[in-house]
């Protein structure tokens, strides 16, 4: 897809019409803001981590096993979610989804034990999975292809304001009112969302006074489209050597952006005496960079694009900057400064959105239009099945071992090894289908 910039929106702009313009609007901010809540619902667990010890008497694997629920529940979410918004549409099958995930943000409240939160956080994730599927679909219903990145990009931002307003609001609350209401208020926000969803969204042609410009506008490519988003089953994309190594470097290090999400804050606790209130800033400081990190990703190879470099050495260097920046993470544990270990935590929070970035591109840049769907699911599929499973692995070792020094070694190093895969055994370019 191609960025729009300011002068394609200038363009596009006057063609469409200013109410119409703000109708495209409505439907962005929509989409942010739920995503912005996805973000906040996920990663409550971690900030309350400390806390929720203290009164339930977990251990270390008990949350593992928490998370891991999640995770599972969010790798079969990525498999329904798909049919429940072709089955029911884009309207009501995203607000069905909010509610689930709302329902079991609000669970959490009412719980008590290691598996009553596990099967709470399972529901969570069956309704969180369908937020980014339903989000990508809700652009593509209201925007033609040369728009889609400027809108993709503006909605996406919500992940990363979702992680940063998440210990501002959440501190708050607990500290005021404890840590069973900051679930409580926190879930209610989906419910808030899905009012304004079912009285705003609309599909284009179902709102009165709409032009048949901007109608003829949005449906441009919708010819070509039909043809390039014919299904392809998982298993007929298991006959390409490109699809178990793209899908093995997922599951070898998006775990890592989970564990982030839900360990960092007690890892900050336990070694450095950081309080929830006190972990503001630090995580502020760490998704801030974070966020900075997938801009830099996906220009790094753009602008060695731009130098002549071709799409494999351009995708494959940036790849490989970024799993070396994210190296260094294994020197936290030894680091006693508090802002040192964030600088680090942060550096790779970034380098990871930045390797992100790249290949989630990847996918786009190797199989065929008419399959970069599915091959963005079942990647997705393979990403949270190691989630689930890294998720297991951090508890056990915690419980063992205190110390979270292997787990930062191994996470540090898994970028390396998918990127010599990637080198190995896969040429970015596009294949026919048919190639080995």
């Amino acid at each position: 897809m191609n960025k729009l910039g300011t002068r394609d929106l200038l363009i596009a702009t006057p063609m469409i019409g200013k109410s119409n313009s703000r109708l495209r609007w409505n439907i962005i901010a929509l989409l942010f803001f739920a995503t912005t809540i996805n973000y906040i619902d996920r990663q409550i667990i971690g900030l309350l981590k400390p806390y929720i010890d203290q009164d339930l008497h977990w251990d270390e694997a008990d949350y593992g096993y928490i998370v891991t629920l999640f995770q599972i529940s969010y790798a079969a979410g990525l498999i329904l979610s798909g049919q429940l918004l072709d089955k029911l549409g884009i309207k009501l099958g995203y607000g069905i989804a909010v509610i689930i995930w709302s329902v079991g943000a609000m669970l959490h409240a009412a719980v008590g034990s290691v598996w009553g939160f596990g099967a709470a956080r399972a529901v969570l994730g069956l309704g969180e999975a369908a937020n980014f599927p339903a989000a990508i679909k809700a652009v593509a219903e209201w925007f033609p292809k040369k728009d889609r990145a400027f809108a993709t990009g503006i909605f996406n931002a919500g992940s990363t304001i979702g992680a940063i307003v998440a210990p501002i609001v959440v501190t708050g609350i607990t500290l005021s009112w404890g840590w069973k209401w900051a679930f409580l208020v926190t879930g209610a926000l989906g419910f808030l969302w899905i009012v304004c969803w079912f009285w705003i969204y609309k599909a284009p042609h179902q709102y009165k006074g709409i032009s048949e410009a901007e109608l003829a506008y949005i449906a441009s490519d919708r010819d070509e489209e039909a043809c390039a988003s014919q299904k392809i089953s998982w298993g007929k994309l298991f006959r390409y050597r490109q699809t178990y190594i793209i899908c093995l470097t997922r599951f070898l290090t998006d775990w890592v952006w989970w564990f982030f999400l839900f360990w960092i804050p007690d890892f900050l606790n336990k070694t450095q005496g950081v309080d929830l209130k006190s972990a503001v800033l630090p995580l502020i400081v760490i998704y801030t960079l974070a966020s900075g990190g997938g801009i830099f990703g996906g220009a790094l190879s753009s602008r060695l694009m731009a130098q002549g470099r071709s799409l494999d050495y351009a995708r494959k260097t940036a790849i490989l900057v970024c799993a070396t920046l994210i190296l260094p993470l294994v020197l936290v544990t030894y680091v006693t400064n508090l802002w040192g270990v964030v600088i680090l935590i942060g550096f790779a929070a970034a380098a990871h959105q930045g390797w992100a970035s790249n290949i989630f591109t990847v996918v786009s840049d190797v199989y065929p239009k008419k399959i970069v769907g599915s091959m963005v699911g079942l990647s997705g599929f393979s990403g949270a099945i190691g989630g689930a499973l890294g998720a297991s692995f951090v508890g056990l070792i915690l419980k063992y071992t205190g110390s979270y020094a292997l787990i930062f070694l191994i996470a540090s190093s898994m970028y390396l090894l998918a990127w010599l895969l990637l080198r190995c055994f896969v040429r970015i370019k596009e294949m026919e289908l048919g190639d080995e």
